[in-house]
């Protein structure tokens, strides 16, 4: 007796193959039938069981999809699920790892690259700001003459040994005489006419005018006293300097800088030494120079002595200013390169050895400070002119200004042309 449903007779299982029979496959290439779970046609007695109540439903195989003779159908080379199981669906398909998001990854990158820059950029401008010593307050000065066009500054090597061992001043060749002098002094301007750079001798003769005290604030009217230059400063330090020059030259001042010994040495040698053109043999027990002529990279040590020299050069003070702005020009020009701004193990300790020994005016900024190099190295490379105040000759040993050149410089200068005055 057969117990299975009529609908699931032996007429009804489909034709051929899969009957579970023992007989060899077909020996011609035949698509095995897809398998789907379709609905069974019910029996025609009243015996046969509702469809699925207590019987497993067993899979039938359809002439349409698959067993036919047109070969393999789509459906089993993509996972196609053949014989029993969840419902004939396909499985998803196995998904690869994704590919990356370049553009996303470049975005972020940038992103990430630009912030540590400005983060970077901001903490050491503020560092650097804060380094900065804001001691020189040019309102006291009175009597000011108007300003110009361009910006002038005015640029003093002082000789103060604040801050330095007994072993650095024998080092050094200092000495050590208390308080403190200038030992050079240079205006330089910068415009649109390109930058200029005039060195005021030490010995120059000049008038000390009318002044109020910078510590007692008190005023000192002018009694028409003629001294040299470099004692304006001993008297009564940088106010009374930036007065003395106005004053004698009619050139407004708008930026004051100043630098002494150590740190001066200091800077030489965070920028790995400074290479100059030694224009005759030098030999000065005074300075400690001691220099055969031609190039050679000087030290914070050397390149003291160098600008120093005065005894060992036949024009005494007037040649001396001319190997100060050499120095210096060229000084600027290493600090500017790219092998220090690029390099933040030579950047960081230059700036911090510069900074740390600048001595600058109230209203002195990095940007100012960093303009007044950029002309220095600009003047150094021959897009500047340098030269010494022009001189007439002498007064009581001091050097005497010529007046009329004098007067013709300060007019190109305040009017930002280009200077045609040749100094000495």
């Amino acid at each position: 007796m057969n117990d299975w449903p009529e609908g699931w007779s032996g007429d009804n299982r489909g034709s051929g193959y899969g009957r579970g029979s023992a007989s060899a496959r077909p020996e011609s290439a035949r698509v095995m039938r897809q398998v789907r779970r379709g609905a069974t046609p019910p029996g025609p007695g009243p015996s046969a069981p509702p469809y699925g109540a207590g019987v497993p439903q067993q899979p039938s195989y359809t002439d349409g999809q698959g067993y036919g003779d047109d070969g393999y159908d789509s459906g089993y080379n993509t996972g196609q699920v053949y014989g029993g199981g969840g419902g004939g669906g396909q499985r998803p398909a196995r998904q690869g790892r994704p590919a990356p998001n370049w553009r996303r990854r470049i975005k972020w990158t940038a992103i990430t690259v630009v912030t540590v820059l400005v983060v970077t950029t901001v903490g050491t401008y503020f560092w650097a700001d804060s380094k900065l010593n804001r001691e020189v307050d040019l309102s006291k000065v009175i009597e000011r003459p108007g300003a110009g066009e361009g910006t002038n500054y005015l640029i003093v090597g002082s000789d103060s040994r604040e801050g330095m061992t007994d072993e650095q001043k024998k080092d050094l060749h200092t000495g050590s005489a208390e308080g403190k002098r200038t030992d050079s002094m240079m205006i330089l301007h910068t415009g649109d006419n390109g930058s200029t750079l005039i060195s005021l001798p030490r010995d120059s003769d000049v008038e000390i005018p009318s002044f109020v005290g910078s510590e007692s604030g008190k005023k000192y009217p002018g009694t028409g006293r003629h001294t040299k230059l470099n004692a304006a400063y001993a008297e009564d330090g940088p106010e009374l300097l930036v007065r003395t020059i106005e004053h004698n030259t009619g050139l407004r001042l708008d930026h004051y800088v100043e630098i002494g010994f150590a740190g001066f040495a200091n800077i030489v040698d965070a920028v790995g030494g400074v290479e100059m053109d030694i224009p005759q043999d030098i030999k000065d027990k005074k300075s400690g120079a001691d220099f055969k002529k031609g190039k050679q990279t000087l030290d914070g040590e050397q390149a003291l002595a160098f600008v120093r020299t005065r005894y060992a050069l036949a024009g005494s003070d007037l040649d001396r200013t001319k190997n100060q702005q050499k120095f210096l020009s060229a000084l600027a020009g290493q600090v500017a390169t790219p092998s220090t701004v690029l390099n933040p193990f030579k950047l960081y300790p230059t700036m911090g050895a510069g900074l740390d020994s600048l001595t600058v005016d109230k209203d002195m900024g990095l940007f100012d400070l960093a303009s007044m190099f950029w002309a220095m190295k600009n003047v150094s490379g021959g897009e500047g002119t340098s030269m010494n105040m022009p001189i007439s000759g002498s007064v009581g040993g001091n050097l005497k200004w010529d007046d009329a050149k004098v007067k013709k410089l300060v007019q190109e200068l305040k009017n930002d042309e280009k200077v045609t005055v040749s100094g000495n």
